[in-house]
């Protein structure tokens, strides 16, 4: 039969990104194009040893949980972990997900409309243009520099467009790498509360900052929701994740803010799957609150690695292929942001790059349109001697374009 699908499904048609992710599990391609973290570096053993005792120890660990969440680990959460952030919580205000994007995808389920207009800056994650696309959403970018999003520019589109919402990762934009500086995260959100925009904070990459190990260190800013600090009718919705720094396979990712918004995410929750895996909810609580597991230790051990392949990447892009290519080496995160040489579009190098084995993020998936004069590279999963070969091959490619040209 001819299936006649929705309007907005067709946001859904395939995108470089899913053959890539089918071609790296058949083990066929290095890939710098995802957001992953560097398997070798997961706690694996303790991981095993907490998998038998958890299971072991109540079957209630097998069974359904409460929609918002495992509460034990969300009061580890709430506790020291965003205290020592800044971030204080009012009861029911976190709601546990499904990793981050998916509550981009229920607050976005609860709060948008078709055709209500949202801010994004530009270039943004691929997920969150995905799920604005998906709800119907009008998407208005926002310029930015290297402090962050440009509030003269924010100030012309709140007016211009009475958005709804702004979508922000003020700690090491996807893809750029960005780290918005403390005057501009205060500009930003007074600019928003004063408009009653609100503001979906994601610092899922704020913790992989690599302020010990660079030569020029960083400090660490507060997020806009413990600057606003207001837990009960405040502006910020602040999200997080543990898939970038203890497994991803664990799928769990967290919301916090208002219990008012928490509350219709948790109803929106409840018709999409319900509850969060609760066994590994259990698993990561007692990873983390039980076991000799330190979190603050095991980030430093990826924060030094990342930094690591971060420096060997940008060496390599010191090569001739790259000469014309330009870039700001971020303080932090998991992507490189690259300006390809004058002239050279990012989906004919994705062409010539696959077919060599080897596949980055071309700028266009990170972009609200245009972008073909950029690249984002990851560089937290591949190993050190795959990150080479994978900047080599793609360097053959860059030279090949521009010998032609």
């Amino acid at each position: 039969m001819k299936y006649e699908f929705s309007a907005r499904a067709h946001t859904l048609n395939s995108s470089p990104l899913l053959s890539i992710r089918t071609e790296t599990r058949r083990g066929t391609l290095i890939s710098l194009a995802e957001e992953l973290p560097a398997e070798e570096l997961f706690p694996l053993s303790l991981l095993a040893e907490t998998a038998s005792t958890v299971i072991s120890a109540d079957a209630g660990a097998l069974q359904y949980g409460d929609p918002e969440g495992y509460g034990p680990l969300r009061e580890w959460l709430t506790g020291d972990w965003l205290k020592a952030k800044g971030v204080s919580v009012a009861d029911g205000g976190v709601l546990l997900t499904t990793g981050s994007q998916q509550a981009i995808d229920l607050l976005s389920r609860v709060y948008i409309d078709p055709g209500d207009r949202v801010l994004v800056e530009n270039p943004t994650s691929p997920g969150i243009l995905q799920v604005l696309r998906m709800q119907g959403a009008v998407i208005i970018p926002v310029r930015g520099d290297r402090d962050g999003l440009l509030p003269e520019h924010l100030r012309t589109q709140i007016r211009l467009h009475r958005p709804k919402m702004l979508f922000a990762t003020p700690s090491f934009t996807n893809p750029s790498g960005m780290l918005w500086s403390l005057t501009r995260r205060k500009e930003v959100l007074e600019l928003c509360t004063s408009h009653n925009l609100l503001i979906v904070e994601d610092d899922s990459y704020g913790d992989l900052h690599f302020q010990r190990y660079t030569e020029h260190p960083s400090v660490k800013y507060p997020s806009l929701y413990a600057l606003e600090n207001v837990s009960e009718g405040g502006h910020v919705l602040y999200i997080g994740s543990f898939s970038k720094t203890v497994a991803p396979a664990l799928r769990t990712g967290w919301a916090a803010g208002s219990r008012e918004l928490i509350g219709m995410m948790a109803a929106a929750k409840q018709m999409a799957d319900w509850q969060s895996s609760s066994l590994n909810q259990r698993l990561l609580h007692h990873l983390l609150d039980v076991t000799a597991f330190d979190l603050r230790e095991h980030i430093a051990l990826l924060n030094r690695e990342y930094n690591t392949r971060l420096k060997l990447m940008a060496e390599l892009l010191k090569r001739p292929a790259w000469k014309s290519s330009s870039y700001d080496l971020p303080a932090g995160g998991m992507f490189l942001w690259v300006t390809l040489p004058e002239g050279l579009d990012a989906m004919a190098l994705l062409k010539a790059s696959l077919a060599k084995g080897v596949a980055f993020l071309p700028g266009p998936l990170c972009s609200v349109s245009g972008g073909n004069g950029h690249i984002r590279l990851n560089f937290s999963h591949p190993g050190r001697d795959e990150l080479l070969l994978g900047m080599n091959l793609i360097s053959e490619a860059v030279t090949e374009f521009t010998a032609r040209s």
